[in-house]
C-alpha cells in the first residue's frame, strides 16, 4: 500500500481507516486533525458543533490570491456484515488492495469521505502544489443530515470560493444536488401479553446488498425492511412484538429482524408461508441483490400487539413507498425524486419507520410529503417532518466554475461533464451559511458507499489530485 500514488494522500486515508469516526461521534478523528494542524504550526478553530477550520498559508508568491475552501466531512457511515470480525466503528477497517482498487473487507471502506479528507491534508503541505490561502473546513455528522454544515459557525470562513471534496466520479463536475426531506411515521404497537399455547419466534432477512439511498436507488435493488413486512404479512396468524431494520437515514437497509408469537399448532404453517414469499422476493430481486437469507428462531416470550394492529403495522410497512418516484425531465437517466424506506425502530410501545426523500425539485418534495401525511392518516400513526436541507441549484455563470472547466479541459483535454447528483450534499447547506459562496464539487470515482465492500479506484483518486492541485494553482494566479 505505501507505493500507492500520491503517497501523502493515501498515508493520510490509511490513518484514517484505523480512527473510529462514526457520525456524532468524531472525537478521535477531530484530535486527529488538531494535532496535525499543531504539529505544523497551522492555525486551527472548532465551533461548538466539532467542526474544524485550518487555516494554510499561500505558497510563495501567492498571497494575493483569493482564500479556497477545500471542504470534506469526517464522519462515515459505518456499516458492516454480521459476521465480520472488523468494525468501523472501532476504527479496524481491513483495506484490500485488488488491480485499481482499494477496497473494505465486510465493512464500509470510508472513502466516502476519507478520501477528500485526505486530499485536503495532502495538498495542504505537498511540496509540488502552487496555491493561495487556503482553509481547511472539516464538517461532521455529514451523515445524519448534514447536521455539522447547518450548525457552522460562519465566522470561521472568509473564503468565498469553496471546493466540496466529497464527489463520487472523476469525470465530471458536481454543480448542484437534491435537497431532502425526513419523515417518521409512529405507529402504536398497543401491546399485551401473548396468548396461551404461543411460540415467540425471532424472524430475521439478511442478505441484501443495500447501498446508498442516493445514488443507488435507481439500481432496484431489494430494501430488507419492505422485504421482510412482505414476507410477514404473507405468513399466517401471528402477532408482532417487535420489528428493526436498517442503520442509517441514507442507507437502502440490508438486513430486518422482527418477534413475532404464533399459535404453537401453527409454527409449522408459518414457517413454510415465511419461506415461500422470501422465495418470491429473492426471484424478484434476483438480478440487483445477492441471496436472501431468512432465520426464525424461537426466543423469549414478548408482549405483542393485536391481530388487527399488527395488521395495520405490516399494511404500514408496505404501503410506505420506496424507491424512484420521477426522473428528472430532460437530463437522461437522471432521477429527479426519490423516497426511501431507511429504519424501523420498535421502542416504547411504537413502532417508528424513518424514511428519506429526496429530489431536486422543492416542489415534488412537498408532494411526497403531503402522500406521507395520508398514509399516517390512513395507518392511525402520528407523523414528524423537517426539511433536512434545500435543493443544491447550479450557478452556470459562476467565476470557479468557468476556471474549473478551464483547468479540467487542459489537463484532460476533453470538456468536463456537468452534473446535478441526485445524493445530499453539504454544499446545500453551507451556500446559506456562507453568504455569497461559489462551490463545485470535485471527488474520485467511489463504488457502493454506505456498505460493505465499499471501493475506490486507485487511478480516478490520482485524476482527482490531479484536478485538485491544478485547479488550487490556476486559481492563485
Amino acid at each position: 500500500m505505501s507505493t500507492l500514488e500520491p503517497r501523502l494522500l493515501w498515508e493520510h486515508f490509511f490513518e484514517l481507516t484505523r480512527i473510529p469516526r462514526p457520525s456524532k461521534e468524531e472525537n478521535a478523528v477531530r484530535e486527529h486533525v488538531l494535532a496535525w494542524a499543531a504539529a505544523r504550526a497551522l492555525s486551527a478553530d472548532t465551533d461548538a458543533e466539532g467542526n474544524v477550520v485550518v487555516r494554510v498559508p499561500a505558497t510563495t508568491g501567492r498571497d494575493a490570491a483569493p482564500v479556497v475552501v477545500l471542504q470534506a466531512h469526517l464522519d462515515m457511515v459505518c456499516e458492516r456484515d454480521p459476521a465480520s470480525p472488523f468494525d468501523p466503528r472501532e476504527g479496524r477497517i481491513d483495506v484490500r488492495v485488488e488491480d485499481d482498487w482499494a477496497r473494505a473487507d465486510g465493512t464500509t471502506l470510508g472513502a466516502d469521505n476519507g478520501i477528500g479528507v485526505a486530499a485536503a491534508l495532502a495538498a495542504a503541505v505537498d511540496a509540488d502544489v502552487e496555491h493561495g490561502p487556503l482553509e481547511l473546513l472539516f464538517t461532521v455528522s455529514e451523515e445524519q443530515g448534514l447536521d455539522g454544515a447547518k450548525a457552522l459557525d460562519p465566522s470561521l470562513v472568509s473564503g468565498r470560493l469553496l471546493l466540496n471534496l466529497d464527489g463520487t466520479s472523476d469525470d465530471a463536475l458536481t454543480i448542484g444536488c437534491a435537497g431532502s426531506d425526513d419523515t417518521v411515521l409512529r405507529v402504536p404497537l398497543e401491546a399485551g401479553p401473548a396468548p396461551p399455547e404461543h411460540v415467540a419466534l425471532n424472524v430475521s432477512l439478511s442478505g441484501a446488498k443495500g447501498g446508498h439511498s442516493g445514488g443507488d436507488i435507481a439500481a432496484g435493488r431489494v430494501n430488507a425492511i419492505k422485504a421482510l413486512g412482505r414476507v410477514l404479512a404473507a405468513a399466517p396468524a401471528h402477532r408482532l412484538g417487535s420489528f428493526d431494520g436498517g442503520v442509517s437515514r441514507n442507507a437502502i437497509p440490508r438486513d430486518a429482524r422482527a418477534v413475532v408469537v404464533v399459535a404453537t399448532d401453527s409454527e409449522g404453517a408459518f414457517r413454510v408461508a415465511a419461506e415461500h414469499e422470501l422465495a418470491a422476493v429473492a426471484s424478484q430481486f434476483a438480478s440487483t441483490d445477492g441471496p436472501l437469507q431468512l432465520s426464525i428462531h424461537p426466543t423469549d416470550a414478548v408482549a405483542v400487539a393485536s391481530a388487527t394492529t399488527t395488521r395495520r403495522v405490516l399494511d404500514l410497512v408496505s404501503a410506505v413507498p420506496t424507491g424512484v418516484v420521477a426522473m428528472a425531465p430532460g437530463l437522461a437517466g437522471v432521477v429527479e425524486t426519490s423516497t426511501s424506506l431507511s429504519t424501523a425502530a420498535t421502542a416504547e410501545g411504537a413502532l417508528a419507520l424513518g424514511s428519506m426523500t429526496r429530489s431536486s425539485n422543492a416542489a415534488a418534495l412537498d408532494g411526497v410529503l403531503a402522500a406521507m401525511h395520508s398514509l399516517a392518516r390512513l395507518g392511525g400513526a402520528e407523523i414528524e417532518a423537517r426539511r433536512s436541507y434545500p435543493p443544491w441549484e447550479p450557478q452556470l455563470d459562476s467565476a470557479l466554475l468557468t476556471t474549473a472547466r478551464a483547468t479540467y479541459e487542459r489537463l484532460f483535454d476533453t470538456e468536463a461533464t456537468l452534473t446535478v447528483v441526485h445524493g445530499g450534499l453539504e454544499c446545500a447547506v453551507l451556500g446559506q451559511r456562507l453568504p455569497g459562496v461559489e462551490m463545485v464539487s470535485i471527488g474520485p470515482e467511489i463504488v457502493g458507499p454506505h456498505a460493505p465492500g465499499e471501493k475506490v479506484r486507485i487511478s480516478s483518486t490520482q485524476r482527482f489530485y490531479r484536478l485538485l492541485t491544478a485547479l488550487l494553482a490556476d486559481l492563485s494566479r
